[in-house]
């Protein structure tokens, strides 16, 4: 019986922008329609931390470090892009009309 060692997969974290070309195409065949729901965060130690998304080939088991923006704007700034004034009234939406679609009879 083959010790568990022997069959265990290489494991390598690696930066999106070092992928070859090869493994780009078979990452994007893996995630067709983005990888934001397998998105993971790796915290390290010291309070650093990274994204990573999980991608495997038939010998290497990959963690792709990839950049993330996380929107930093305040909650107050936030208000600010919906409301055009002070009485919460939230700009063009007297020309939405109810669609018919909206029943909450279900």
């Amino acid at each position: 019986m083959a010790s568990k060692a022997a069959n265990a997969k290489k494991r390598v974290i690696i930066s999106y922008m070092n992928l070859s070309p090869e493994l780009i195409e078979a990452f994007r065949a893996t995630y067709p329609h983005g990888y934001s729901e397998a998105l993971i965060r790796i915290d390290k130690p010291g309070g650093d931390f990274f994204y990573a998304v999980p991608f495997e080939t038939e010998e290497i088991s990959y963690l792709v470090k990839v950049d993330v923006k996380i929107d930093t704007k305040p909650e107050e700034d936030l208000d600010k892009d919906y409301y055009a004034d002070d009485d919460d009234e939230i700009s063009g939406a007297d020309q939405i009309a109810d669609s018919p679609d909206d029943d909450d009879d279900e």
